[in-house]
């Protein structure tokens, strides 16, 4: 979802609710402690030198249960901080603290409110990391290491 997506999202919704990948939502209560822009230049696998540009929000929450954002109050904070992108229309990503760490999400809206999606990795330069196609899947969680007995204590190898 881009900026201006989210901005016509937020006047359609009738309350500022944001559902995590999990089904569960975020405190109603929530803050939007800051907005900004985010530039990540890089190199990939394949020695390509690539930039890559977000508009992102860290949604955050506290004791405060009485808070409530509007989409007024939302669209003075994406008003405020529209300098710092220059009115450009980028993909929007959401900062969400879990259990352990930042979560970082793609944001949508269906059914009258707005859903966290879950974000993966992948190789960007898949012609040049010698991966077969029809193993190009993330095996996140699920990976093991080969078991060998090459270097094994007296196994002369190390």
């Amino acid at each position: 979802m881009t900026i201006s997506q989210f901005k016509q999202a937020i006047n359609s919704a009738n309350d500022l609710l944001i559902q995590l990948p999990n089904g569960t939502f975020v405190p109603p209560h929530f803050h939007i402690t800051e907005m900004g822009l985010l530039t990540k230049n890089f190199i990939d696998c394949g020695n390509v030198v690539r930039e890559q540009k977000a508009i992102t929000f860290q949604v955050w929450f506290a004791g405060d249960v009485e808070h409530r954002l509007t989409a007024d109050k939302v669209h003075k904070i994406i008003n405020a901080s529209e300098k710092l992108f220059q009115n450009a229309d980028l993909e929007l990503e959401v900062e969400y603290q879990d259990a352990q760490t930042i979560g970082k999400f793609g944001i949508d809206f269906q059914n009258g409110f707005f859903q966290l999606i879950a974000k993966q990795t992948t190789c960007l330069a898949q012609d040049h990391c010698g991966i077969p196609a029809d193993r190009m899947e993330p095996v996140a969680g699920n990976w093991k290491p080969k078991e060998t007995s090459c270097c094994t204590p007296n196994s002369g190898c190390c």
